[in-house]
């Protein structure tokens, strides 16, 4: 699952080859206002900004799903202030 933000900060030309391959087996998560609320409600108590990596950690929590992820540090700290317990594995 990506959560779209992820693709929004990701897709940067049509000609992105490799990455549309990569997207055409994932499950592309829409985030409604509810993910929007708490992703923001998340930001607020780990103290940090970035909204896509705290859709990630919405989606994931709510989905049970582990997070791969090149900056383990901050999702960390935002599975923390969620409460959620999700694995965080860094490439």
């Amino acid at each position: 699952m990506v959560p779209a933000p992820v693709v929004a900060q990701v897709s940067r030309s049509p000609r992105q080859a490799q990455l549309r391959r990569f997207l055409t087996g994932c499950q592309i998560v829409s985030l409604g206002e509810s993910e929007a609320h708490e992703a923001g409600r998340l930001l607020g108590v780990a103290r940090m900004t970035d909204v896509v990596d705290a859709a990630v950690v919405t989606v994931a929590v709510r989905n049970q799903a582990v997070i791969l992820t090149g900056d383990s540090d901050d999702m960390e700290r935002l599975v923390a202030a969620s409460g959620g317990d999700v694995e965080v594995v860094a490439f």
